[in-house]
Order: C-alpha cells, then sequence, then structure tokens
C-alpha cells in the first residue's frame, strides 16, 4: 500500500516549521493520537537519535520507539520506529514560499506489521492515521501561526 500523504502550506517561515515539527516532545501539542513523548538521551537531535512515542488507539495505549534516520535541516527529515508490532515510518519535506516566508509541509507515513502488526496496520492503524492526519496537520498549522509554538 502507498504510503499515507498530507500536505498543508503554513505561514511561517521554513527553519521556524522545522525546528518545531522535528521535536518529537511537540507531538502531544499536534498530534491526537500522541499522548506522551520521552527523549532517549539528552544530545542535540541528530541521525540516531532516538524517542519513546505512546500513542492511544481506541483505549489502547502503545509506546514504540522512534529513531531519527535522515535529517536536513530545514528542508527534510525521516524517523522510523525500530520495535513492536506497527513501526511507523515518517518523512517529512518543507518547502519554502514567498521568498521563504511561508512553508509548505508534506507529511508521508507508512507502516511495517510484524506478527499482530500484520493485521492491525491494514485494519486499524491505516484507517484512523487516513481520518487523524490531516486534522494533525490543521492543528500544526493553527499552533504555528498563532505565535504559541514553544
Amino acid at each position: 500500500m502507498p504510503a499515507i500523504t498530507e500536505t498543508i502550506d503554513i505561514s511561517r517561515k521554513p527553519a521556524e516549521v522545522f525546528s518545531y515539527v522535528t521535536d518529537p516532545t511537540h507531538l502531544p501539542e499536534w498530534q491526537e493520537s500522541a499522548v506522551s513523548v520521552r527523549r532517549i538521551g539528552d544530545a542535540p537531535l541528530a541521525v540516531g537519535s532516538k524517542a519513546a512515542v505512546t500513542r492511544r488507539l481506541g483505549k489502547r495505549e502503545f509506546t514504540s520507539i522512534m529513531q531519527v534516520i535522515e535529517l536536513e535541516p530545514p528542508r527534510r527529515w525521516h524517523v522510523h520506529g525500530i520495535d513492536g508490532p506497527v513501526r511507523g515510518d515518517v518523512q517529512g519535506t518543507i518547502e519554502p514560499l514567498d521568498d521563504g516566508e511561508r512553508s509548505r509541509l508534506t507529511l508521508s507515513l507508512d507502516f511495517e506489521g510484524h506478527g499482530i502488526g500484520k493485521a492491525l496496520v491494514p485494519l486499524v492503524v491505516r484507517p484512523h492515521v487516513r481520518k487523524e492526519m490531516p486534522r494533525d496537520e490543521k492543528a500544526l498549522k493553527g499552533i504555528l501561526e498563532s505565535g504559541t509554538a514553544g
């Protein structure tokens, strides 16, 4: 199955969007299913950085470790799940608009199922994400454009 991809234009500079969206501690602020995030280690974000992300799907919560595998500020990043039955694969790109005053953010999300995850991905996870992702991007846009981003 192809990755789930959503694009949204944000009235903030690419570096500002990149800084906010690649900081995993902000995920619960703009992603409905993200309950909590704990960075593993205290080094600055770089290729190899890891975070434990807890998400709620229905009444259940699942924690998985995500690892940065590509980081090219302020243009693109790639994060991949390295454990658990459902492993997310997130790629993001930011294109400058209006001479760099605005940004076009594209998020592409795919999944690997392992064990029970092979059944969960097509039956539960992908349908849930297809509904949530557009709302998440709108929430992100609202936070960034309001100037309340931390």
